[in-house]
């Protein structure tokens, strides 16, 4: 298998510029960026004239559900969308059987990665009510953060002990990562909705019962905690206009509270409930047209600094049971760059700026070593996009676990022409090479 490539006349997308060049891959790292490189004997030469040559998206929030959920997704299925769809790294959600609580369960999901994921990894330490200890011991290099369940999840995650989550802002030695959803105001939401629909709960009602209110006061909450220990805080997923004046607008760098958004939450709205029903049950949960857009606009102006994925398969017989029954999440890393790319060719996002929020900011926020960037040096974790071959979504095209995707039948305007980690094509255009394995990422702290 080459690891030794020079890709001639791309244009590059990094750091804010656009510019054509030339990319010399060696050993799996980039060695030259410049003009008029020549072959070298053993080389393999790509021709990517018309194409766009970015970093490798870093997916920092992604549900794979192993171990114990793997008859919906695992590693192996998921990592090879991953690559699909042009990200070549991720970092998953400790929510599995059993949740990643500690450092032996955490240890194992990396043991298992090395074996199956074709992308590069990470895994978060989970936070519960009572692994504070857990967490204090946590070496930095061992995960990108600690994710603390501010709101419903799965089994024992959801911290709502004030003393705890004091705690945790105090104790944790990485970034803390939350879903800021109150549960309560949800509970109290859903009773009204049962009384008024018994079991068949639209799912239009879905935003309604994860209600904006839900979400602003939980994330007013970590922003106070975070200020009150000078805490570095990243808010996932955010999903109202409300809470974007809680934000900062700006680059990442020396920001102590960053805010992330989703692929969904720019591509969808509740008018889309009618047509898609639970398919689109997420949470927090889509929500207006107008969020839609003034979150879109945040992301412009790096009020949001991260976009990424929420990626959480579920089969589509789950997904057709009744409301209470139907769990919430979507299947997404395979099309997530080509729907952020859509905002691009719809001109409400720049390409430069997509680069920063899927690749540069998740690099930075994480301290990812050597990664998110066109560096000379630098793991070759690389995309190529053909931003002139429209590709429509087919179910059969699917690489997910699952074996359905949201955006079945969506036209978007580019596709994902070749995908490369560590400087292996592990996509083509059309199919996935399986002997590809990922590497563990690294931590510069």
């Amino acid at each position: 298998m080459s690891t030794d490539w020079l890709i001639k006349n791309a244009e590059l997308v990094n750091e804010g510029r656009r510019f054509y060049a030339d990319v010399r891959v060696r050993h799996g790292h980039i060695e030259t960026i410049g003009g008029g490189l020549n072959a070298r004997p053993g080389e393999e030469v790509i021709d990517a004239t018309g194409l766009w040559l970015l970093p490798g998206m870093i997916d920092d929030q992604v549900h794979f559900r192993e171990p114990g959920l793997t008859h919906k997704a695992d590693i192996a299925h998921e990592s090879r969308a991953c690559a699909a769809g042009g990200i070549t790294s991720f970092m998953e959600m400790p929510n599995t059987r059993p949740p990643a609580l500690d450092r032996e369960s955490l240890e194992a999901k990396y043991s298992r990665a090395a074996e199956t994921s074709a992308v590069n990894y990470a895994f978060y330490l989970g936070a519960s009510n009572d692994n504070l200890e857990a967490i204090r011991k946590l070496d930095p290099k061992a995960a990108p953060g600690i994710k603390v369940f501010m709101g419903a999840s799965t089994g024992n995650m959801l911290v709502d002990n004030p003393e705890t989550l004091d705690g945790i802002f105090r104790e944790a030695p990485t970034p803390i990562i939350t879903h800021c959803e109150d549960t309560p105001m949800i509970d109290a939401l859903h009773a009204k909705a049962r009384e008024k629909y018994g079991d068949d709960i639209p799912a239009w009602e879905h935003p309604l019962i994860r209600s904006r209110e839900a979400c602003i006061k939980s994330t007013r909450l970590a922003i106070s905690l975070a200020r009150k220990h000078g805490t570095r805080l990243h808010v996932l997923h955010i999903s109202t206009a409300d809470e974007l004046a809680l934000f900062q607008p700006g680059p990442i760098k020396g920001k102590k509270i960053t805010a992330e958004t989703c692929v969904h939450f720019l591509h969808f709205d509740d008018t889309d409930y009618e047509r898609l029903g639970f398919l689109i049950k997420c949470n927090p949960a889509i929500k207006t047209a107008a969020d839609r857009e003034a979150i879109t606009k945040a992301v412009a102006e790096s009020r949001i600094d991260v976009l990424a994925t929420d990626h959480a398969p579920h089969l589509l017989e789950e997904k057709a049971l009744q409301y209470d029954k139907a769990p919430s999440g979507l299947p997404l890393v395979q099309f997530a760059l080509q729907a952020a790319l859509q905002r691009v060719h719809e001109g409400k996002l720049t390409l430069e700026r997509v680069v920063e929020a899927v690749c540069h900011a998740p690099a930075m926020l994480f301290d990812v070593h050597e990664r998110g960037f066109l560096r000379e040096g630098y793991a070759a974790d690389l995309v190529l996009v053909d931003p002139r071959k429209p590709h429509t979504v087919r179910r059969e095209e699917v690489l997910s676990k699952c074996g359905w995707s949201p955006f079945e039948g969506y036209t978007f305007n580019s596709s994902i022409a070749a995908t490369f980690v560590n400087g292996k094509r592990v996509w083509d255009g059309t199919r996935i090479d399986d002997s590809v394995r990922g590497e563990r990422l690294a931590f510069d702290r």
